[in-house]
């Protein structure tokens, strides 16, 4: 059984005194695969340091954040494309939109997000998308760049059943984390009508640990508890889910 965690933040300051140890825990539970989401420009190198450390295990995305999308955006986006011009990587993410915390820069998110998407098309790349309180906003980018090439997963969906189905209508697989472990998570009450072949795992590790561990660090072996959860929901075992959810992540980051 192998498990893969598309979406963990390992780099995060949060683990600087026992990242080794977190990732190992991760490993004996069989969580063997690590997608690892950039942030901005000052969680590049911590994030090459990683993959040099464990390179049978991690896969490094780029992208820039919507929360990091500020004046200087122009210059984000620039390292942004000069990496994914200078090395391979697996995905183009995370970006999006977050109106949670600030809705000022909300032109600026719709133009980094377009931008790119553009470059994720152009290396055949899939998209991780983030969306924060900007369902309306990030569907109508989506719409906007819709085609054969736009692809990729709607990391930790929050939506709805019919926002679900929309998502999976513009070539996006469902990433499903701790939330659906939560007693007001809700999606759990739908997430069986959607097939498990648009669903992929993460924890979005150090945050969004799901029960019982809410509140406290997240951590990739946690992604054992979101398994569990969803081997409930579909009623099949933790290894069929295992090997469905690695599955559908290999569709999508190719490996």
């Amino acid at each position: 059984m192998i498990l893969t965690d598309t979406h963990t933040h390992l780099y995060s300051s949060q683990f600087n005194e026992d990242r080794a140890e977190t990732i190992q825990r991760a490993i004996d539970l069989d969580i063997k695969r690590f997608f690892i989401p950039a942030i901005d420009s000052e969680t590049t190198e911590s994030m090459f340091a990683l993959e040099k450390q464990f390179p049978k295990n991690i896969f490094l995305m780029m992208g820039l954040h919507p929360t990091h999308v500020k004046k200087n955006f122009k210059e984000e986006l620039a390292h942004v494309k000069k990496w994914i011009d200078k090395r391979d990587f697996y995905a183009v993410g995370e970006i999006g939109i977050d109106l949670f915390w600030d809705k000022s820069f909300l032109k600026q998110q719709q133009e980094a997000f377009k931008t790119q998407i553009n470059w994720a098309k152009e290396k055949n790349l899939p998209i991780v998308i983030h969306c924060r309180d900007a369902f309306d906003e990030v569907f109508e980018v989506l719409e906007e760049m819709k085609g054969d090439k736009l692809y990729g997963i709607f990391h930790c969906f929050t939506g709805n059943l019919k926002q679900a189905q929309q998502a999976i209508n513009y070539n996006m697989k469902l990433g499903i984390g701790g939330v659906v472990t939560f007693k007001n998570g809700k999606i759990d009450q739908f997430l069986n009508q959607i097939p498990l072949e648009n669903i992929v795992l993460e924890t979005d590790a150090p945050y969004l640990a799901p029960s019982p561990y809410r509140g406290k660090r997240n951590e990739s072996c946690y992604l054992i508890n979101i398994a569990e959860k969803l081997a409930e929901i579909y009623t099949i075992s933790v290894a069929e889910i295992a090997k469905i959810t690695t599955d559908n992540s290999k569709v999508i980051f190719g490996v």
